[in-house]
């Protein structure tokens, strides 16, 4: 999935807009991030960057000051310095977006993240040990081409706007693009301002409208109750109801927290699967064969109520194809679990799950 982002950026022409929750100097087959962005700063390629504080605490104040060195204008989303804590209002909101645009044309939107974890190979023990820097990670990526591409560019410079970033080199930042091919995608921008849950009411209005089949896929899954209510009520109708859910191995606190669900759910007859040998990051939604949604959105009160997130609704037979493809093989390396397996778990566990309650809205 990286080496699909490093060639988009290789190909670049007019400019490279990267907003990433997550982004360090990954390294693919020899090249590093820094090098490539900087020769094409060299070319005449702008490049902008719009990194949240928090996720990128890592990436290393002389990574980016290298960049912006050369050229590029860099953006930090609500600094982890003493100003951005003091902004109590903003506490809890992160950039999660994960966009990638190349001269207008071309879009990626996902849940992967710019971060060498993608490059793991997987190590004897490490899962035992909880060790996620050397396991493997499960995660998605689309590529979008079209007219949907401008709402990535407009979503970008939104945040650029509201943050006030750097005046930023003029561009063809808005070409004008045909219709390719026959799938129809519609982007959507989340933030935690006044009403702006927008991908997660377009959720759940799917699947309150499902028929047939309601497939979900995520990284973190502490769900608020109206979906939970939602999902319940779509297997009382007859929906078939999957969900692939991480396990413990990655955030073993969210893990439990979201777990408080699963007796409710698993009741009205909802199937579950954990991830135990991988890091679950993926987000993916299907349903009925017919709405596919991919982005940053996890399944959890983060993503509506404090984070900016980013997700593509799709509708077309070629993506809906590639959807259960990846949901069957999801649920083939998965670990169901059962109704009767989960009754059987210990007081410790039940405890943890009730006191889990009262910071789930955080996680």
């Amino acid at each position: 999935m990286l080496e699909a982002l490093f060639a988009a950026m290789e190909g670049a022409r007019d400019h490279i807009n990267l907003e990433f929750y997550i982004l360090e100097n990954v390294w693919i087959e020899g090249r590093s991030l820094e090098d490539l962005l900087i020769e094409k700063l060299h070319s005449g390629v702008a490049v902008n960057l719009i990194v949240d504080g928090y996720g990128s605490r890592r990436a290393g104040h002389a990574f980016l000051e290298r960049l912006r060195k050369e050229g590029a204008s860099v953006l930090l989303f609500h600094p982890m310095d003493a100003a951005g804590i003091l902004r109590i209002d903003r506490l809890n909101e992160r950039d999660h977006r994960k966009i990638l645009v190349v001269d207008g044309k071309a879009g990626f939107v996902g849940g992967i993240n710019l971060y060498p974890v993608y490059l793991n190979q997987a190590e004897p023990g490490a899962v035992q040990r909880r060790d996620f820097h050397h396991v493997l990670w499960n995660d998605l990526v689309a590529r979008i081409e079209g007219p949907a591409v401008a709402e990535l560019q407009r979503l970008f410079f939104a945040t650029w706007s509201k943050e006030k970033g750097p005046p930023v080199e003029k561009k063809a930042y808005f070409p004008k693009i045909a219709s390719v091919g026959s799938e129809w995608v519609r982007v959507i921008g989340s933030g935690p301002e006044k009403n702006r849950a927008l991908f997660y009411r377009e959720l759940l209005e799917a699947i309150h409208a499902a028929g047939r089949n309601i497939d979900l896929c995520t990284g973190s899954f502490v769900p608020t109750r109206q979906l939970v209510e939602e999902l319940a009520e779509a297997r009382g109708r007859g929906v078939a109801v999957r969900l692939v859910l991480p396990s413990a191995l990655y955030h073993p606190g969210v893990e439990i927290a979201g777990s408080a669900d699963y007796e409710q759910l698993l009741r009205a007859g909802v199937r579950i699967w954990e991830m135990p040998q991988e890091v679950l990051h993926a987000k993916l939604a299907s349903i009925d064969g017919a709405w596919i949604a991919v982005g940053s959105s996890n399944l959890d009160e983060r993503s509506v109520l404090f984070n900016q997130e980013v997700d593509a609704i799709i509708q077309g037979k070629k993506t809906a194809s590639a959807a259960e493809r990846v949901m069957e093989a999801e649920i083939a390396r998965g670990r169901e679990i059962t109704l009767r397996e989960w009754r059987r778990r210990t007081l410790l566990r039940r405890t943890k799950e009730f006191l889990s309650g009262m910071w789930r809205v955080l996680m």
